[in-house]
């Protein structure tokens, strides 16, 4: 089976989540990691996929006043973004390989909202003049190949001067044994460090594995090399967490 197809519905554990909560249940997301580490996600929980302008980070309001005309929001999830942005007036697009994820978007007003992995993403020269990668999802790259061969695509399908806006979390700013153990196995078998194997459960629905990765800063900038793109701005949080503003080059 195709691995970018629709996610089946026992598989969709993140839309499964999102669905029960925009249902008025409280819920719980859960990560697992290929070594076995457990995790629960977002430490606001599923309310933040919901979360409106005002409860937002201070480096997701500086990063969302970038973003312009036509928007692609790459992993949309519950279409926080997207739907600040259409409100703004914008043409804004939001794609999720999560049915049930898009189905929300939709019923909470989203005109234009699209199942999709990053990986089928592929349209038309100039379809957009602004990407955006929210909520961690510069981790949707998957991997240092992945995202250098994305970044290209991204460049065919933007304006002259588009811009990626893409959210991280720079991996070994931590403490914790074992993520420093897990950084120093991914880099003994040729991986980055920041590079991890997760699936999400919910319930008794468990989602498929895929390559999630968080860059430090210089090996964000060391993926753009040579696929169109540079660093603007980097926009800091007071942790691990920062965004990076990416300008086309032409």
């Amino acid at each position: 089976m195709d691995k970018f197809k629709t996610l089946k519905n026992e598989e969709d554990a993140f839309g499964q989540m999102i669905w029960t909560y925009y249902n008025g249940r409280e819920v719980f997301e859960i990560v697992e990691r290929d070594d076995g580490y457990i995790d629960v996600g977002s430490k606001y929980g599923p309310k933040m996929y919901f979360s409106e302008y005002e409860d937002w980070s201070l480096v997701e309001k500086k990063a969302i006043e970038y973003v312009r005309e036509r928007v692609l929001d790459v992993g949309c999830g519950a279409g926080r973004h997207s739907l600040y942005l259409q409100k703004k007036g914008l043409d804004v697009l939001g794609i999720d390989n999560s049915p049930l994820a898009i189905k929300v978007c939709k019923l909470r007003g989203l005109k234009k909202a699209k199942t999709m992995s990053i990986e089928e993403v592929d349209f038309k020269p100039n379809s957009f003049d602004t990407i955006i990668m929210m909520g961690n999802n510069f981790g949707l790259f998957g991997s240092f190949k992945k995202a250098r061969k994305l970044l290209r695509r991204f460049h065919k399908m933007t304006s002259e001067n588009a811009l990626i806006i893409a959210d991280t979390r720079d991996p070994y700013k931590t403490d914790n044994p074992d993520h420093l153990e897990y950084h120093r196995l991914n880099k003994e078998k040729g991986r980055m460090g920041g590079q991890v194997r997760i699936r999400i459960r919910f319930g008794k629905h468990v989602g498929r594995w895929f390559d999630y990765l968080m860059v430090s800063k210089k090996e964000m900038e060391e993926i753009l090399e040579g696929t169109g793109w540079k660093i603007k701005e980097f926009i800091d949080s007071e942790d691990a967490e920062y965004i990076a503003i990416m300008e086309k080059l032409v």
